[in-house]
């Protein structure tokens, strides 16, 4: 499905979502990642997610080092806009796998609670290829 000029893989907005547990927030890492940056009314209109829920979701996300945003210059009278990016895939994808790891240790000690010493923490490791 075209959407503004860019195409739309609902799979990866879905794995997305897995991670980020929000459609709304999915919908906007996958614009930002796809167009390298935007503005919140190019984010509004790519997603077409109502334009409170894009506002409420950047916010929360910045606030989250999930996105990160730049000032722009604006020679108008009023507020400078920002240009919001996502964060790398790889630096998510190390944040969650943290917060997995922290879950499966957790119901792993449950089964060592009587044998501490035997307790191996669960790791998973991350590891970018460049082709």
């Amino acid at each position: 499905m075209r959407r503004f000029g860019i195409f739309r893989d609902k799979s990866v907005e879905t794995t997305v979502d897995d991670i980020l547990k929000s459609r709304a927030r999915s919908r906007i890492y996958v614009y930002l990642l796809r167009k390298k940056g935007a503005m919140t009314e190019d984010i509004i209109r790519g997603t077409k997610l109502h334009p409170s829920t894009v506002r409420e979701t950047l916010s929360k996300m910045y606030h989250e080092k999930q996105i990160y945003r730049k000032k722009i210059k604006n020679s108008n009278i009023g507020k400078n806009p920002y240009i919001y990016y996502p964060i790398s895939p790889i630096e998510l994808l190390k944040r969650y796998t943290a917060e997995i790891e922290n879950r499966l240790n957790k119901l792993a000690s449950l089964a060592y609670r009587d044998e501490i010493k035997n307790y191996k923490p669960v790791k998973i490791n991350i590891q970018e290829k460049m082709y």
